[in-house]
């Protein structure tokens, strides 16, 4: 990784994309529930926040180490929630 300005990114573009895939499946399926798809939107919120508070965080012993943890929970939160969209009927 880069930088912490790269790692930003990341987050936005990957949450981002999520957000839009639950957005055009709602789109695709009009006259189904959206309570799922919103939240999905609303966790994938969630972990955008929570995510770049961790990123933002200043006082921390090895920062190397501190940001391939956020990166590998992104990675792991994302899969989730690309399940999830995957999964919705």
């Amino acid at each position: 990784m880069a930088n912490v300005r790269d790692l930003k990114k990341d987050i936005n573009f990957v949450l981002g994309d999520i957000i839009e895939a639950a957005y055009l499946w709602e789109y695709s399926n009009t006259g189904k529930d959206t309570k799922k798809t919103e939240a999905i939107v609303d966790e994938a919120i969630t972990t955008f926040d929570e995510l770049i508070a961790k990123v933002n965080a200043k006082n921390v012993e090895n920062k190397k180490a501190h940001f391939k943890a956020i990166n590998a929970e992104l990675e792991t939160r994302g899969k989730a929630l690309i399940e999830k969209i995957n999964n919705l009927d």
